[in-house]
């Protein structure tokens, strides 16, 4: 069978976990054997100068791609279809599910869930934000419905989308993979914490609402107040003004000096890996995630994890961790207690959230994607044929 020229459109990736997963997928020394020819990538100039500068990759940045989002999605509902003929392009693979463009066949990837998680949305009241989810829900069951195959990360994921769009045609599950910067060749758990050394908490994650950063610091101060020596880090950055506020409140009840809670901004990649590898018990507080990447890293650096049991993580962490209801400041306390009271606990836990983490990889995310989009042109083309 032929090669093929593959057509990407990335129009709104530029940073998360869909640009990892972008990146990882075009990690590969030899595009041939996943049966590439050429990969033509649409996207803003910011993702084409973070993409890597390959023979086989081209990349296309039209005008629609630095204007507004409704300007885009004009551009790809006239134009987009016209220029992927014009790159001699098969297929398309549309990875953030959002895109007017009416070229097939098409593959498309599920990278957000917030549109369909109704237990998030109270959140947003009925704001700007709430009615932009809505539109966002509306355009991605459009593609669905019309993709001839989806990609999905997580069974959950799979499942909740469907309950919102039907049944589609023909779905499946690739998770993402990790990078190697995360992986340790064995856990650090054995490492007991230290007497007269504060016990380190770590979230990494933008401050967004369903990500409940805020909903961290009341069960931190309780435990101090228990007599714990115990911090708290934030690590990722403004993501929404009111998530901020929200935390900002909560940091002016119980720690208006930041005596035990810090809060950074986006770091370097390789200063997340080193913060992740040495913290104490690792936080995952989100309601809402089609994966949890972040998760999956703290996994592979064989960390002691507490995590909320929402949305897809169960699915991800399985019996890696203690979870709790990222709601309710006891549930919270509870699971970061066990943790820090029960040795052999946090070093089950941890050993196998690292077991877990190994099974994941980018190569291996990369052969069962392209696989699966090649196996999608050739059904199609034998249903034109």
């Amino acid at each position: 069978m032929d090669n093929l020229n593959i057509a990407i459109d990335a129009s709104r990736l530029d940073s998360g976990g869909g640009l990892a997963h972008l990146l990882g997928i075009l990690d590969i020394t030899d595009p041939a054997v996943h049966r590439i020819r050429e990969i033509h990538v649409w996207g803003s100039r910011k993702l084409l100068g973070i993409l890597p500068n390959r023979a086989w990759l081209i990349k296309h940045n039209p005008p629609a791609y630095e204007k507004s989002i409704p300007a885009l999605l004009w551009w790809q509902a006239t134009r987009l279809a016209g220029e992927i003929r014009k790159a001699g392009c098969q297929i398309l693979f549309a990875v953030d599910g959002i895109t007017l463009c009416r070229f097939r066949p098409m593959v498309t990837l599920n990278h957000s869930l917030l549109p369909f998680e109704d237990r998030i949305m109270p959140l947003y009241g009925q704001s700007k934000e709430r009615w932009r989810l809505r539109v966002l829900a509306a355009i991605q069951k459009r593609v669905f419905r019309f993709a001839d195959s989806v990609i999905f990360l997580t069974r959950y994921s799979q499942a909740l989308v469907q309950r919102h769009t039907g049944r589609l045609s023909d779905t499946t599950v690739i998770p993402h993979g990790v990078g190697d910067g995360f992986k340790q060749e064995s856990p650090q758990v054995g490492r007991p914490l230290v007497p007269g050394e504060p016990i380190r908490c770590l979230y990494v994650s933008p401050l967004f609402e369903y990500k409940y950063n805020w909903k961290l610091v009341g069960p931190i101060a309780g435990l101090r107040a228990r007599g714990l020596d115990i911090t708290l880090e934030l690590v990722g950055g403004v993501g929404r003004a009111r998530a901020k506020a929200l935390l900002d409140h909560e940091l002016a009840i119980h720690d208006p000096e930041r005596t035990f809670v810090k809060t950074q901004a986006f770091l370097p990649h390789d200063e997340i890996v080193r913060r992740v590898a040495q913290t104490d018990i690792f936080l995952f507080a989100s309601g809402c995630e089609t994966f949890g990447i972040a998760l999956l890293e703290a996994m592979a650096a064989g960390v002691p994890i507490a995590c909320s049991d929402r949305s897809s993580l169960p699915e991800t962490l399985q019996d890696g961790g203690e979870y709790f209801d990222p709601e309710n400041p006891a549930s919270i306390a509870a699971a970061i207690d066990r943790l820090v009271q029960d040795p052999a606990l946090r070093q089950q836990r941890a050993c196998r959230a690292w077991e877990l983490a190994r099974s994941y990889s980018w190569a291996t995310c990369a052969t069962q994607t392209w696989r699966f989009v090649a196996r999608c042109h050739d059904r199609f083309a034998g249903r034109s044929a």
